[in-house]
């Protein structure tokens, strides 16, 4: 099995020839496995060429070819992708609480910069994010309850089925399934209580897409 630097050199040199046909330099394998001197880079290349993982190319300078990849990763790898991962389950992030929004009939949206909602990093991955308090019931079918926090991700376009944050005549935002109908954007409830809203496009305004819920239990 190889060393932590080895796997972590074999795993570098492996990755940027790939990602540029090129061999790393020594000065950035070196920085890549945290050491000082290139007489370690040497030691470490020389270790992994002994054991067949990797070949220099005759005939240019500093080229290496990775033959194979090991089978196992040493334990202290494994141990610190787990600390990494569980970092990342732990982490958090505040994102902007824009008070509340519609389930039923539409109300307009409070946008509060000073207020903001702590939430898994992992939720809100990808994208800029905002909060709603969900308000109404026109929405349960889709298991989204008077009282939940809605997480938004941010963007002006949907497609056909998103549950979207959609702003009509600029003035009134509500929480619905989006629809596109011939040349009108339907705006559905989950709820047979409630009507569809059948507008012309101009009227609508995407605002973002629901991604995540939030409930609390009392």
């Amino acid at each position: 099995m190889l060393t932590e630097k080895q796997y972590k050199l074999l795993m570098f040199i492996n990755k940027v020839t790939k990602e540029t046909g090129c061999s790393p330099s020594f000065d950035e394998m070196r920085t890549a496995v945290g050491l000082k001197s290139k007489s370690g880079i040497h030691a470490l290349i020389g270790a992994l060429e002994e054991r067949e993982f990797i070949k220099k190319l005759p005939h240019k300078a500093r080229a290496l070819e990775v033959i194979r990849m090991p089978k196992f990763k040493p334990r202290a790898i494994i141990e610190e992708e787990k600390k990494r991962e569980n970092a990342l389950l732990n982490a958090t992030v505040d994102i902007p609480f824009y008070g509340k929004i519609a389930a039923g009939v539409p109300i307009e949206a409070i946008a509060d910069e000073s207020n903001s909602l702590t939430v898994p990093l992992n939720m809100v991955s990808n994208g800029q994010y905002y909060a709603l308090k969900v308000e109404g019931d026109s929405m349960v079918g889709a298991g989204i309850l008077d009282g939940d926090t809605a997480i938004i991700r941010q963007t002006p376009t949907a497609n056909n089925g998103d549950i979207v944050v959609a702003l009509i005549d600029n003035q009134q935002t509500t929480l619905k399934k989006l629809q596109r109908k011939d040349k009108e954007v339907w705006l559905v409830p989950c709820n047979p209580a409630y009507k569809i809203k059948k507008l012309s496009p101009q009227r609508v305004q995407v605002q973002g897409v629901l991604k995540s819920i939030i409930r609390n239990y009392h």
